[in-house]
């Protein structure tokens, strides 16, 4: 390695340069984004140049940028320009950050509705965490969710969470030993898997005293523009208030707060 006129660092070719490291691939990478984020297109020499690296370098990064889509070759052979794969990340992104806005109103609306407590959750991931928390007129507990990584078989949020992952990502999180919480927590895999199927047909999850004891709660799916499940809202509370029969009340609000999220993120339904 010598530095070019620019003073920036550059590479001798030859078989005993050794490679770069991860980190420094990375850093070049971003590097190669970002010029093409100024220059708009620009071919392999031109990326070279802005790097102060070898020509061949360039080449094998751009190649690897274009297999995963971050950037892509115009009409004009041997230009790249940023690709589509950036969209898909910046609305992944962008989803994230809206969540938390747009939910908030609609979690303190819900808590007012049905005075008990209101969590949104996002997959962390083999667990549920909660991002959000309100707390409704009914809600005594001094009980923080807020950032609690939570299993997913055991919780309304988590059920709601994994039932709508795709099949092989389920089937590898149900592959592995479920831990018993409680007498009521499902560790059987079949009885999961059937309990997944109806929360995928009724838009909720049911949680009776399966994390915790004295603890119910159900959740319904918040999703994204593209159709994606992000994330579930619950209401939880103790048995005395949220009994069988009111859970089933609880169920449909907090499915329609769920789907007021999923609209305020430009989901159409």
């Amino acid at each position: 390695m010598s530095d070019s006129a620019d003073g920036r660092p550059s590479e001798r070719a030859g078989p005993s340069h050794p490679p770069p490291s991860p980190v420094q691939s990375v850093d070049r990478a971003e590097g190669i984004l970002e010029f093409l984020g100024r220059q708009e297109e620009a071919g392999v020499t031109e990326i070279a140049a802005e790097l102060g690296v070898h020509k061949s370098t360039a080449s094998r990064l751009a190649a690897a940028l274009e297999l995963r889509g971050l950037i892509e070759q115009s009409e004009e052979r041997g230009k790249y320009r940023l690709g589509l794969g950036l969209i898909r990340l910046a609305g992944a992104a962008s989803v994230r950050l809206d969540l938390s806005r747009q939910s908030r109103p609609v979690c303190e609306h819900l808590a007012g509705r049905v005075a008990e407590t209101i969590n949104l959750a996002i997959l962390d991931g083999n667990a549920a965490i909660n991002i959000d928390q309100v707390l409704g007129p009914s809600a005594i507990t001094t009980h923080n969710w807020l950032g609690r990584r939570t299993p997913l078989h055991a919780t309304s949020s988590g059920k709601v969470l994994l039932a709508h992952l795709p099949e092989p990502e389920r089937e590898r999180r149900l592959s592995a030993p479920l831990e018993r919480y409680t007498p009521h927590t499902v560790t059987d895999p079949c009885a999961l898997r059937t309990q997944l199927t109806n929360v995928r047909t009724a838009g909720f999850a049911y949680s009776v005293e399966e994390l915790e004891r004295g603890l119910n709660a159900v959740a319904a799916p918040v999703v994204a523009f593209n159709g994606q499940v992000v994330a579930a809202l619950s209401a939880s509370g103790p048995p005395f208030r949220l009994t069988a029969q009111r859970l089933r009340e609880v169920a449909a609000l907090v499915r329609t707060a769920a789907q007021d999220i999923s609209g305020r993120l430009g989901h159409l339904g």
